[in-house]
């Protein structure tokens, strides 16, 4: 039960990054901004949750990906 929960999880974050991804590139950069954050904390909630390998590797690309997203949405906080 605990693994169908993950997979649930995981696929909202999926839903959550491809919501990110359509904002940016309708130059809707505060909503990108506050669903970043809105999926960064489901990240986080997850990760806390966690302790299988395979998830645990799934998780760490999610977190690269919003880490770039980040970058794309904010570029003077990188600098």
């Amino acid at each position: 039960m605990k693994k169908i929960m993950i997979n649930l999880d995981l696929e909202n974050l999926k839903n959550g990054v491809q919501e990110i991804i359509d904002f940016i590139a309708n130059k809707q950069t505060k909503e990108a901004n506050n669903k970043l954050l809105e999926v960064s904390e489901k990240l986080d909630e997850i990760l806390d949750h966690t302790d299988d390998d395979e998830d645990l590797m799934q998780i760490s690309h999610f977190q690269v990906l919003l880490n770039q997203l980040h970058i794309k949405i904010n570029p003077t906080d990188s600098e």
